[in-house]
């Protein structure tokens, strides 16, 4: 028996992503899968106190820790991440559609540069349960999969890739000729220009008895956490637009009812996504319903919310909830360094450029981005040749003539 015990089920995505750190990295654990052994779940649940996030990661002096990222992985194991040198001609930060789409093309055009994610690659693309709009996949494709084709596509271009490095801050250099990437590993990293890929996180409600209860019946990911409600009588999905009804067709697959509840007036999702969620049987669609608290000591019993057209109280008690209102960006190591927007995503031109020189971004983290996957994969080609004439011009790399 090895000494760290990973819990999960093989449907998780973060337990995917776990297992795959730690074999990377060569360390040892024992997998329980959830799903078909009864006492691990229930050793999940002892160890939560009736919670049961997952993956849950047992390490041999007893703790253990919940749906860790890379980082946290790595900082409790002792593992040092870091970049194969300290300069390069580019530095991708963001391992997701389209900081990988990028490093693709820039070990095709010659340019040395390495990807930093502070988390595991793939973003946000890499939990979604099923793609559809993905140009080439008739049938569509799980978004793992999809993601995993990716990162096999940059390996075979040689492209370095670090996971569980997170970036803390971009500087320009004593000379003003290039810019310093400072990771909180303690690493800084010089390079002739940097593209932020980011991307965005899931943005929270904010009220009462959220952060409590995050992971004991409040969750942001349906792909992760939805089968646990197999059966049961309901669930609950914070959101009208087109994540959320997405999302809450997935969970149909478990729950017996979906309740949809939205605080605009109306759901602004497409078409045809409110044409399949009014035609399902499963669905009680709710607009114009603020949420002012959950309620629950280890889980979520209660959720409380209030009519702002009558004024009247609700009251609900789904299995869980699962909220989708939205994405903040992952950018605050740019704060004072690159101009951002009035909710932090950064401002470019039409070239991918921001308001510091040799610095771009693409992808969600981008204002104005449509917060497509396959957009982020245009964006962050298109940048990637943007940055490829900067340095040329900048001597950094030859100029290739098109004619030849």
């Amino acid at each position: 028996m090895n000494d760290i015990t990973v819990y999960g089920a093989p449907w998780c995505p973060d337990c995917r992503r776990a297992k795959a750190f730690l074999t990377s990295h060569k360390v040892a654990f024992d997998w329980v899968d959830i799903d078909e052994d009864l006492a691990g779940l229930a050793k999940v649940r002892e160890l939560q106190s009736g919670g049961q996030t997952i993956p849950t990661i047992v390490f041999p002096d007893g703790s253990l820790l919940l749906e860790p990222s890379d980082e946290e992985l790595a900082s409790k194991l002792g593992i040092s991440v870091q970049a194969g040198s300290d300069s390069y001609d580019l530095v991708i930060i963001g391992g997701g559609p389209a900081g990988l789409a990028a490093s693709i093309y820039a070990a095709r055009e010659g340019i040395s540069s390495v990807v930093i994610d502070a988390g595991g690659l793939g973003g946000n693309a890499a939990v979604t349960e099923r793609i559809d709009n993905y140009p080439g996949f008739p049938e569509g494709i799980g978004g793992r999969e999809l993601m995993d084709r990716f990162v096999t596509q940059a390996r075979r271009y040689e492209v370095e890739l670090v996971s569980a490095a997170r970036v803390q801050g971009i500087a320009r250099n004593d000379t003003g000729d290039d810019l310093v990437v400072a990771l909180a590993n303690g690493q800084e990293i010089v390079a002739h220009a940097v593209l932020v890929a980011t991307g965005s996180t899931y943005r929270h409600l904010g009220v009462p008895g959220e952060e409590d209860l995050i992971g004991a019946g409040v969750h942001f990911c349906a792909t992760c956490d939805g089968p646990f409600y197999k059966g049961a009588e309901e669930v609950l999905v914070v959101g009208g637009g087109n994540s959320a009804l997405e999302e809450g067709l997935f969970l149909s697959k478990f729950a017996k009812r979906v309740r949809i509840v939205e605080r605009s007036p109306a759901l602004t999702a497409s078409a045809l996504l409110q044409d399949k969620i009014r035609s399902h049987p499963s669905f009680e669609v709710h607009t114009g319903i603020e949420l002012q608290a959950f309620v629950g000591d280890g889980h979520v019993e209660k959720v409380v919310a209030k009519d702002l057209q009558s004024g009247e109280s609700l009251e609900w008690s789904p299995a869980a909830v699962f909220v989708f209102i939205g994405l903040d960006p992952n950018s605050g190591f740019v704060a004072g360094t690159a101009e951002v927007d009035r909710w932090g995503f950064i401002t470019t031109d039409e070239a991918y450029r921001t308001s510091l020189p040799g610095l771009y971004a693409a992808g969600d983290v981008r204002a104005g981005s449509t917060k497509q996957l396959a957009a982020a994969v245009g964006e962050g080609v298109a940048a990637l040749l943007s940055v490829r004439m900067y340095l040329q011009q900048h001597s950094h790399i030859p100029m290739i003539d098109v004619n030849d």
